[in-house]
């Protein structure tokens, strides 16, 4: 059994789309606690933190099974070496798009993937092991006029999205081309996480 540890609506349908059973649980953990200048390192320990913070949610719950799997992603876009999260309002979002129109960044997504066994007398979970690794992936944008970027910026679609934009939705149309994993771009590297499970 798998337990997404993300309320991530663009993870949870790559999941369901690709046939993955799981069940789905919002991470409590709290991004701001962690700080780390390696954008690639910042993205697997926030990763980690949110695998590691369901732990006490699941004893909670009856799961009928003793051996089970936690998943937990944290994805950043990096530009020109900046780390860039969800834009905090529309100019920001502006800003940005203006910057990466007809240029490229990098999607990082670390994964946490942690193989658990509950011990139901003592109502503890024992993690057997941990798998960690961060997938990046580079993205070309395509050159867009101002109207263009306003338009995309008033769908609100970039305030949800690490790096301001969404490959599965409308921004999906404003980038050039990908190199590396499609999915990553998405939450989640799909190719990876079959492998480890």
């Amino acid at each position: 059994m798998l337990i997404l540890a993300s309320a991530s609506q663009s993870r949870k349908n790559l999941l369901v789309n690709s046939g993955i059973d799981f069940f789905q649980f919002q991470s409590s953990f709290n991004e701001k606690t962690i700080k780390n200048d390696c954008i690639q390192d910042l993205s697997l320990e926030l990763a980690s933190a949110k695998a590691n913070s369901i732990l006490n949610k699941i004893l909670e719950i009856d799961l009928k099974t003793s051996s089970f799997k936690i998943l937990g992603c944290d994805s950043i876009f990096e530009f020109k070496g900046k780390a860039y999260g969800k834009p905090v309002d529309k100019n920001q979002a502006y800003q940005r798009w203006v910057e990466m129109s007809s240029n490229h960044g990098f999607l990082h997504t670390g994964h946490c993937l942690l193989f658990c066994d509950l011990k139901e007398n003592e109502k503890t979970i024992l993690i057997r092991k941990e798998v960690k690794k961060v997938i990046s992936t580079k993205i070309f944008f395509s050159k867009l006029n101002d109207e263009e970027i306003k338009e995309y910026i008033n769908s609100l679609e970039p305030l949800n999205c690490a790096g301001g934009f969404a490959l599965e939705g409308i921004g999906g149309k404003y980038i050039n081309k990908i190199e590396g994993c499609v999915s990553n771009v998405m939450g989640l590297s799909l190719p990876w996480l079959r492998e480890e499970l």
